[in-house]
């Protein structure tokens, strides 16, 4: 795959003291007080702010806040007051999602001043569970693209890889997990934006089912897809956080009986690079019991793109008409691309998607799981908008969704776990569950996360 200048630099800054470190690990040591909340918050805040010029992973770094927050959860813990396993753990927190006192721009010039009065819904029980927000993390403007390079405070860099992309929109939290400066971070996914950076980066993504978490204080892009998602560094850390996010979560260790599991062919969306389809495939090939299809696959990319440019239009019009020189280029012609759409283009739209709808539960009645790449080439170089795959020219933007809006649109929990590197930076596994079957979705992944390589 040709995806910009490759001589992009490979730096890498994926060594900070979370990044090898689970959650298990540091309550384990918080509870035998080899080490503080205080010392973690304050660990993770150095990172944060040694790592910022080269990877850009914040818009705001929240010292004082979280400072005063480790010391109480400190407090708490030599009281006999445990919150659980989050209780002491720094985390971070996407600049789409409030958290009180601190600013949500939206990676906008719009909401530059906005401040939030409270906290979003999922900050909220996070906080109760004791976990602590440092900072809020850089977002592709308004979540409306998958690169993450288009921000108001500018690109967010793949700590894999300097000169290319982390993917988006939820950029800044999947780079500030694999450059180890916070163990977890909330992000947002509307048609892949948890699961696009999280292949990037080489760290774990999880969607949810749509509904499944609280949605209130989170600035929206198009709201029949919007949720929160998660960012760890392995399958446990992502599980022990939605544990605390979902009510009635079962926290699920292990595979309960041999899973059912169909390969879906990438090339059905998207054309796709060899490489990538190659190394995703060999992770799950002893497990695969049925190679299988989505009827009117082909048609979910621009069926998305019509319900979410049209929802997302909606959303921004009155702005759009006030102060459209606040928005960035790329981002307005979307947002006018998605106003365009007519009345009769969404109402087949959502036709479309309730037949699909219908098909792939039809599909996951005869399998567990669906596997398939996360997303169809190798990392894009920062700012590069076309690729050559094979003989063909393809849309970088268009590609990154291709494999991953689809499961937004019918509203599927879907995870993506590192699979291999090609080209020097992360690939990404996509498996996508029933609905609400998060446990069993992440217990599978948990099994196939043992049977990865080693990165060297």
């Amino acid at each position: 795959m040709t995806d910009g200048p490759r001589s992009a630099s490979r730096e890498r800054l994926v060594d900070g003291y979370f990044a090898r470190r689970t959650i298990a690990d540091l309550a384990a040591d918080l509870r035998a007080r080899r080490v503080s909340s205080r010392d973690l918050v304050g660990i993770a805040l150095e990172e944060a702010e040694r790592s910022q010029s080269a990877i850009n992973a914040f818009v705001t770094i929240d010292r004082d806040g979280a400072c005063a927050t480790a010391a109480e959860a400190d407090r708490e813990l030599a009281y006999g007051v445990d919150r659980g396993v989050l209780h002491g753990v720094p985390m971070a927190v996407k600049d789409m999602i409030d958290v009180r006192g601190q600013p949500t721009t939206a990676g906008s010039r719009h909401f530059a001043n906005r401040i939030a009065d409270r906290d979003a819904g999922s900050v909220a029980r996070l906080r109760r569970a004791g976990a602590i927000p440092i900072g809020k993390t850089t977002t592709h403007e308004f979540a409306n693209g998958p690169t993450g390079d288009r921000s108001s405070t500018g690109p967010t860099r793949n700590p894999h890889a300097l000169g290319y992309i982390a993917g988006g929109s939820s950029s800044g939290s999947a780079a500030a997990v694999a450059a180890g400066i916070v163990p977890f971070a909330l992000g947002t996914d509307t048609g892949g934006s948890v699961r696009i950076p999280a292949a990037c980066c080489g760290v774990v993504g999880v969607r949810p089912t749509q509904g499944a978490i609280e949605s209130s204080g989170v600035y929206p892009l198009a709201e029949s897809m919007d949720t929160v998602g998660v960012l760890a560094g392995a399958v446990a850390d992502a599980r022990a956080v939605l544990s605390a996010l979902i009510d009635g979560f079962t926290a699920r260790t292990e595979m309960t009986a041999v899973a059912r599991v169909g390969w879906l062919s990438p090339q059905a969306f998207h054309p796709a690079q060899d490489s990538v389809v190659r190394s995703t495939r060999d992770l799950v090939a002893s497990l695969v019991t049925d190679e299988v299809d989505l009827p009117g696959a082909d048609e979910l990319l621009h069926t998305y793109r019509v319900i979410q440019g049209r929802e997302a239009h909606g959303v921004h019009a009155e702005r759009l008409d006030s102060a459209p020189e606040l928005y960035g280029s790329e981002v307005r012609a979307r947002l006018e691309m998605g106003g365009a759409y007519t009345n009769a283009q969404l109402s087949q739209a959502l036709s479309v998607r309730e037949q699909v709808r219908v098909r792939a539960a039809q599909l996951l009645a005869t399998v567990d799981f669906l596997v398939l790449p996360t997303i169809p080439f190798s990392v894009p170089a920062l700012f590069s908008r076309r690729a050559i795959i094979g003989d063909r020219e393809v849309d970088v933007p268009a590609g990154l969704l291709a494999l991953t809006a689809p499961w937004s649109l019918l509203g599927l929990p879907a995870v993506s776990i590192p699979a291999a590197d090609v080209d020097g930076v992360p690939v990404g596994l996509q498996i996508v569950g029933r609905a609400h079957a998060e446990a069993e979705l992440l217990s599978f992944a948990a099994h196939l996360e043992t049977q990865r390589p080693e990165r060297g």
